[in-house]
Formats: structure tokens, C-alpha cells, sequence
């Protein structure tokens, strides 16, 4: 029996009526979309390719297994061409669509110039950016994905301490955001060691002949060399210090031990030591497994970007069935404070808190490239443990 138009009324009603009753969301088929504010081009695309396939893959896990709260995961890249000014704006496009979180930016730069905009839409943003200051301005819409340089300083400090004895130290860094905050918050560890820094040596985003600046560290003649800068240029400055003669250790934090660092490096980076927040050589069984996945799914070996852009779509995830419901403020009220184990919440790989100001605390390794691999040499606990 065919019926009208305003037969069918009642029935579709009922059947909404229905759903509801058992649990099943009328609207479980629409698309949850999270914008992803990335460096997809420019000096950060490596990192940014990282984090975006990192999110890609996550996504597709969690699609697989019914989505979050029933409704499937839908992720919108956006590039920033590694410009704050463009990250700017490619933000405030992804909030003129009011989202529920908004994914990056990495670069600190670009996350400084966005963080504003969060803060007064009350959308959650997870980044990647490492800068000190980002998590110190009271802001309660933004979480980070990696240490914030307060909680890897002193780690890295107290292996130029204790583990090298060093007494001097020259600072290589580079002259964005990032290296700013990295620049200043070791200056600041290492004179509570006691550690001289005889050369300081500042470099340019980009930059591609490091000759001059290696010249400036061998003259030093310091204990131990501390490189902090983005993939390329770290990779770009250990080859020139090799083909100097410079036989100094090279110290430096989780960039300038990645993976693409070592291939871009080659046999220059080994030798290269210093404290990793995150790496795919980690001994933990869930990251080899992750490794394996990207490798598989990609095509290339990820590096930390990768794990910081996974982890960060099974962190929505695991913060919305948490809260039960799509609610922006819930979700940023309920991760301050918020411990995830990967015995509960497998995604997350290894456990992570956050703390009032957005910052993460979890383990990590000091690390050494060893024939052109890294060897993690030791597991360090997390700062609040």
C-alpha cells in the first residue's frame, strides 16, 4: 500500500521517536569535520606532512570502528605554507564554521598568532607548537601534543650536567618563535648548572650555508654543542660541522634527532645525543606497532610529528566519550587535569596528563644516532611523577 505525503509524517516520526529511545542518533551519519591548520608547505612540511598522515591514519582507525559517539571523522587540512600570517587566516576560516576542536598549528609562530582567536570562539586547539610561552598566558583552549620547552630544558640540561660533565657550552638555534623559547629557556637551565655559554650563535629560518656559524663554534672551543633549530637547517649544520672537523658532542632536543634529520644528514648525524619527548624507536611495543602502520599506510617512517598528529584525533576521541557529547567548553574544562593510560585509551601509546595550563607531561628518552639509527639509551619519567 503506497502512502501520501502526510501519512508518512506520523510513521517518520515514530521512527525518530524510536531511535532515540535506543540510543541510535538520528543524525549518527553526519560527519563530525575537525580542520586541521597544518604546515603543509614551506620550511615546515616536513613536520606538517608528519602530523597530517599521522591524523590520517588515525582517523581511518577510529571510522572503522564506528566513528566517535556514532558519527564518522572527517579531518579538512589546511595549509599554512609555514607563514604565520597565512596560519592566521587559514585559522580564522577554520572558525567561521564554529568547530568543535581545531587541530595545529606545529610551528610555534603560527600557533601564537592563532591562540587568540580560540580563546575567544572557546574552540579547543591541539598543537604541536613547543614554545614556552604559548601555555603561559592563561589561555584555556589550547593543549599541546609535546612538551612545552619548560618541561624539556631541564631535561636535556641535566645531560649536559651529569651525563657529559660539560662546564661550557656554545648554543646554536635558529631565529623564529621556536628557537626563541628553546634559546632562552636553556640559557636559563644551563646558568642554574652553572654552565658557561661561551658562544651563542643565532641563525635564520631557512637558512642553507652554516659555514660561518660553525666556524664561530669550533672558535668557542666549547665542552659541547647545543643545536636547536627546524629539520633541515639542523641537518644542514651538522654536515657543515663534520666537514669542519668539528669533533664536539652535538647535543640537542627531539628535532634534531628525527628521522628525517638522520637521512638528511647521513652518516654526519651520528654521534648526534640529546633528550627525545617522543620517537618512533621508542622502547614501547604500542609505538613500534603504530611505526609499522604508518610505514605500511605511507610509505615512509614517521617520525614524533606523526605520533603528535595520531594522538591528537584519539585524544578527541577519548575526551568526547568522556563528556558523553559534543560541547566545546566541556571538552577543554574536562582535559585540564586529565590523565589517559594506553591500557584504557590504546591511542594515546604511551600515558599523558595535561595540566590547568594545557601543557603535557609524559616519559621520555635520551637518545644517540648509532649507525645511522636512534638508540634510545634511557627512559625518563614523567616531571609530575
Amino acid at each position: 500500500m503506497k502512502l501520501n505525503k502526510t501519512a508518512r509524517l506520523p510513521l517518520l516520526a515514530a521512527w525518530l521517536l524510536a531511535s532515540t529511545a535506543l540510543g541510535m542518533p538520528a543524525m549518527a551519519a553526519n560527519p563530525l569535520v575537525i580542520p586541521d591548520v597544518d604546515e603543509l608547505s614551506g620550511p615546515g612540511a616536513v613536520s606538517g606532512t608528519n602530523w597530517r598522515d599521522g591524523t590520517i591514519l588515525a582517523m581511518e582507525e577510529i571510522n572503522a570502528k564506528g566513528g566517535i559517539l556514532g558519527r564518522p571523522l572527517e579531518i579538512h587540512h589546511m595549509d599554512t605554507q609555514s607563514n604565520a600570517g597565512v596560519a592566521r587566516a587559514q585559522f580564522q576560516k577554520a572558525l567561521d564554521d564554529t568547530p568543535y576542536v581545531v587541530l595545529g598549528p606545529i610551528y610555534s609562530g603560527s600557533v601564537k598568532v592563532s591562540m587568540g582567536l580560540a580563546e575567544k570562539a572557546e574552540i579547543p586547539m591541539i598543537v604541536g607548537g613547543e614554545a614556552a610561552d604559548l601555555t603561559q598566558a592563561g589561555n584555556k583552549y589550547i593543549f599541546r601534543t609535546s612538551f612545552g620547552q619548560q618541561f624539556s630544558m631541564p631535561k636535556i640540561a641535566n645531560y649536559i650536567h651529569d651525563g657529559l660533565k660539560a662546564k661550557t657550552v656554545a648554543v646554536m638555534w635558529v631565529n623564529n618563535d621556536f628557537g626563541k623559547g628553546g634559546h632562552d629557556s636553556i640559557l636559563k637551565e644551563l646558568a642554574k648548572r652553572d654552565i658557561k655559554v661561551v658562544a651563542d650563535v643565532s641563525t635564520e629560518q631557512g637558512q642553507v650555508d652554516f659555514a660561518a656559524d660553525v666556524v664561530k663554534v669550533k672558535a668557542a672551543n666549547a665542552d659541547a654543542v647545543f643545536v636547536y633549530s627546524n629539520e633541515e637547517e639542523d641537518a644542514r649544520f651538522i654536515k657543515e660541522a663534520r666537514k669542519q672537523g668539528l669533533t664536539t658532542p652535538m647535543i640537542g632536543e627531539t628535532t634534531l634527532l628525527s628521522q628525517k634529520v638522520i637521512e638528511l644528514a647521513g652518516d654526519a648525524a651520528n654521534g648526534v645525543q640529546g633528550h627525545v619527548g617522543l620517537t618512533v624507536d621508542a622502547p614501547v611495543p604500542a609505538i613500534a606497532e603504530f611505526r609499522d602502520k604508518f610505514q605500511k599506510r605511507f610509505n615512509y617512517l614517521p617520525d614524533h610529528n606523526g605520533i603528535k598528529g595520531y594522538t591528537a584525533v584519539y585524544l578527541i576521541k577519548y575526551v568526547t566519550e568522556k563528556i558523553g557529547k559534543f560541547d566545546s567548553k566541556a571538552f577543554a574544562a574536562t582535559l585540564h587535569g586529565l590523565t589517559l593510560n594506553p591500557a584504557q585509551y590504546p591511542g594515546m601509546l604511551m600515558e599523558a596528563s595535561w595540566d590547568g595550563n594545557g601543557d603535557i607531561d609524559r616519559a621520555s628518552f635520551l637518545a644517540e644516532v648509532i649507525d645511522g639509527k636512534q638508540k634510545i639509551v634511557k627512559t625518563l619519567p614523567k616531571l609530575g611523577k
